[in-house]
């Protein structure tokens, strides 16, 4: 027996004296003095030592990609060891774990967590939380079965061990112990000037030498995805150092990765590694346009912006966003500009603070394709269409794969042909009354789904049809398709006909007689767009290309399936519901653009053409058509932290001859893209981020200007986290720690294979308008963590493993024979029933007059 708090023992000589000189108090009747000894006996806290033969064995088992392999393999062995050698009242649990932990007898026999990472820190924790639950009074212990090698310090699960009592042992399955060569580091300074030399560094570790004691392993370097240099790297000791001079003259950010190629190699996972650095200079314009030499460049020149005019849309992704503070659209098609471009704007402009400006003719709006794209809910102008346009009615012809790689998940227990249909569902619904619409599914042949008729009264039909269509097996046969949909266009003499295939990129066969079919449509005015289930880098990406150029339409590709139903939405409304009006409309100004600058520009008196759209709820007109639409051709407004612009008419080419003769349109053009690009960084703020294996730190520092406005409205971290295959931006917050006065830090984990960028936005402006943002990015893991086989965390196990009184288990079944360590249990509410007890009997012998000691004469 123990006590754990023996220091009440004090109580009993006060309490004897007390009883001695205060007779009245009678203490020394043996009922009421054997309640008081309970009373002090249950504040000591009295503790049983507790004999228990049971032992609970929690064996943790790494399924993490770099020990799934070996770990799979000995499973049934260990399993079988462990359950012969252990003694009837053992109990053993089995713990799998990787990215998270799950108990193998509590759901699927088979790990399905993500296997990306190892995070040994969280099953401990994990197993810790089911010791507590499944058997507080039997002595446990911990068997760790894996390589060692976490992907993340074990951190407060390490301390979690220690005062648990529970011993770990374990067992090291020796992956990644074998001949391997990685790339360890890459390092490159965040941040550089354009034209400032710069080193890029990076390091080689691994096992094997040569004849002279050295290893040598062939490196190479990219920069922007094209060899920038390349050379051998001598390792000695284990281990070379490579360092290169590198300048960037652009803006924006680039790209290193580091690629070794070892002659002999046990994990070629680990043989690259990549950083990013980001150009930061001047104000930086980023302009997207459909003429090589568009004179806004020259414009936003003038205003002191750095301005880089995209060559290639299709090619742009978030990373373009570095450094920018203004992204101009000018009348260039949605399917023209990359898909992952176009999703990160939104997280430019709401939270990084960026400007976008929309310009533009029969390329732009809902007739450039931007309707229900992610740019849409952006605009300060809706482009659905109210009103039936000037247009003849369209007939449209949808050829759909059904193919075997249709019946793929698509998540939320949806498949890729639920989301080709639900796609052609749309485009019906956008369809008019008067407009005609076919549909076949393809596989080796054409089946018809519904033959050409008028939508009107058959819409709810035509969409009860089409959400039917079921993949059945097979590949695409691209002809036939395209001469099924041609023959019931044929059928149609007036009005425009157009062709919608949809094709899987990566299984779009026998093309057959294909390019006789599109020179038989393109003689009768008929066209062909085609939206591509894939990326253009897929094995028939270049022949839906090619469909669609000889088509006289336009060529989508949705890397996720997600992606569908809004890329037929676009092209339903941009081809069969004209949003485009090709006549001289008169115009005039209106009070809003007192809200962007105070001196009123010279409106021209007329438009040569414009989109029709209506101004959404919160943004002002400043320049409207004068017609029956009243329709904005100037726009604005403010969306999250950043602002956007419209501007409906043509501003070169085709329809732009009154604003091209508008002499204040440079004026206008300047003060617009001067109020969207908003104000530079104040003074007082400065931003450091750093990337450490899977782990990103953001350091915020201000000086005393800027407390006052801090300690009212905490500064705010927001990161955004995009990559191929992925669909909308995974956006989350980031949690501050004030580090000191002065400085706060907020660090997050990295998901590999994803690119993050973010924004950190304090308080408001001297002006009171915007918060003040500090952008940074891109940033991402360097290389593969769970590859790179990090010998401290190995370490940092042994030495966890060695305090907590485990050891490492070479024959498993010894872990039954380990000391067993009492458990300890308290018995204070025995006492304390004890003390109720007595003071209950003391109380009626009280109260019927009995007293138990001799009254002394």
């Amino acid at each position: 027996m123990s006590f754990a708090a023996p220091e009440w023992f004090f109580l009993v000589p006060p309490l004897i004296v007390i009883g001695w000189r205060f007779r009245a108090l009678r203490l020394f009747e043996p009922a009421r003095a054997a309640a008081l000894l309970a009373c002090v006996l249950a504040l000591a806290n009295p503790q049983a030592r507790m004999s228990d033969s049971g032992l609970d064995l929690w064996v943790l088992a790494d399924r993490s990609d770099s020990s799934a392999a070996v770990t799979a393999a000995h499973a049934p062995e260990v399993e079988s060891i462990l359950r012969r050698s252990k003694r009837a009242a053992d109990r053993v649990f089995f713990v799998d774990y990787a990215v998270d932990a799950v108990r193998r007898d509590q759901g699927d026999p088979v790990f399905r967590g993500g296997t990306h990472l190892t995070r040994t820190g969280a099953a401990l924790d994990f197993a810790l939380a089911q010791i507590e639950t499944a058997g507080q009074r039997r002595a446990s212990r911990l068997l760790l079965l894996g390589d060692g090698f976490s992907t993340e310090p074990l951190g407060d699960a390490a301390e979690r061990v220690l005062r648990s009592g529970v011993p770990l042992d374990y067992r090291l399955t020796g992956a990644g112990m074998e001949r391997d060569f990685r790339v360890e580091r890459v390092a490159v300074p965040n941040r550089v000037l354009p034209g400032e030399a710069f080193l890029v560094e990076f390091f080689v570790v691994g096992s094997g030498a040569g004849a002279d004691g050295a290893a040598r392993v062939p490196w190479e370097v990219l920069r922007g995805g094209r060899v920038a240099a390349s050379g051998e790297a001598v390792l000695r000791n284990g281990a070379a150092h490579v360092q290169l001079s590198d300048r960037l003259a652009a803006g924006g950010a680039g790209h290193y990765e580091v690629r070794i190629r070892p002659s002999e190699d046990a994990h070629p996972e680990n043989n690259s590694g990549e950083a990013w650095v980001e150009v930061t200079g001047g104000p930086r314009a980023l302009l997207v346009s459909n003429y090589p030499d568009d004179p806004l460049a020259d414009l936003l020149a003038a205003m002191g912006f750095e301005v880089e005019h995209a060559g290639d849309p299709a090619a742009l992704t978030e990373t373009a966003f570095a450094g920018a503070r203004l992204v101009v659209l000018n009348n260039v098609p949605a399917h023209r500009v990359g898909a992952r471009f176009l999703r990160g704007l939104d997280f430019f402009v709401r939270e990084q603070g960026g400007g976008l400006l929309m310009a533009g003719g029969e390329n732009s709006f809902g007739a450039g394709g931007y309707f229900a794209s992610p740019v849409d809910a952006l605009l300060p102008v809706s482009m659905e269409l109210r009103k039936e346009q000037r247009r003849l009615a369209t007939a449209m012809a949808i050829v759909m794969d059904r193919s075997g790689s249709m019946a793929a998940s698509a998540g939320g227990g949806q498949t890729k042909m639920d989301l080709a249909n639900t796609g052609a569902a749309r485009a019906i619904e956008l369809l008019g009354d008067h407009d005609a619409v076919s549909v076949h599914a393809v596989d080796s042949t054409a089946h018809e789904v519904v033959p050409l008729m008028q939508v009107g009264a058959n819409r709810d039909k035509l969409v009860s049809a089409v959400r039917r269509v079921a993949s059945e097996g097979g590949g695409i046969f691209v002809g036939e398709g395209l001469r099924a949909g041609w023959a019931e266009l044929q059928k149609a003499q007036t009005g425009q006909r157009h062709l919608i295939l949809f094709a899987d990129a990566a299984d779009a066969e026998q093309p057959d007689d294909y390019k006789e079919t599109l020179a038989a449509m393109r003689a009768e005015g008929a066209t062909v767009s085609v939206i591509g289930m894939g990326t253009r880098a897929d094995s028939d990406a270049a022949l839906l290309e090619e469909i669609a150029a000889l088509g006289g339409g336009r060529c989508f590709f949705g890397e996720t399936a997600a992606e569908l139903p809004a890329i037929f939405a676009q092209e339903t409304v941009s081809v069969a519901r004209s949003a485009f009006v090709k006549e001289r409309t008169d115009a005039a100004g209106t009070a809003g653009w007192g809200e962007i600058a105070a001196k009123t520009p010279e409106w021209p008196p007329a438009v040569d053409g414009y989109n029709l759209s209506y101004l959404r709820e919160g943004a002002t007109a400043s320049f409207v058509t004068t017609d029956e639409y009243q329709a904005p051709l100037v726009a604005a407004w403010s969306r999250g932290a950043g602002r956007v612009g419209a501007i409906s008419f043509a501003l070169g080419g085709n329809y732009s001859g009154a604003a091209r003769a508008w002499s204040g349109l440079g004026d206008f053009e300047q003060t617009l893209c001067r109020w969207l690009a908003g104000e530079d960084v104040p003074q007082g703020l400065g931003l450091r981020t750093e990337t450490s294996g899977g782990r990103l730190a953001v350091d915020l520092f201000y000086d005393e200007s800027w407390a006052s406005r801090i300690a009212r409205s905490g500064p705010v971290a927001m990161l955004a986290e995009s990559g191929a295959g992925l669909g909308s931006e995974n956006v989350r917050a980031l949690v501050w720690e004030k580090i000191e006065p002065g400085h706060f830090r907020a660090t997050t984990e990295l998901t590999p294979g994803r690119l993050a960028r973010g924004v950190v936005r304090v308080g408001g402006s001297e002006r009171g308008g915007r918060s003040a943002t500090l952008v940074f990015g891109p940033a991402s893991v360097s290389g593969s963590l769970e590859w790179n086989f990090d010998r401290a965390r190995a370490r940092e196990l042994r030495q966890l493993s060695v305090r907590s009184g485990g050891v490492e288990r070479l024959d498993l079944a010894s872990v039954w024979d380990a000391p067993r360590p009492a458990t300890v249990r308290s018995v204070r509410g025995w006492v304390i029933a004890m003390f109720i007890a007595l003071a209950l009997l003391d109380a009626l012998l009280t109260r019927i007059g009995v007293r138990l000691a001799r009254r002394r004469v």
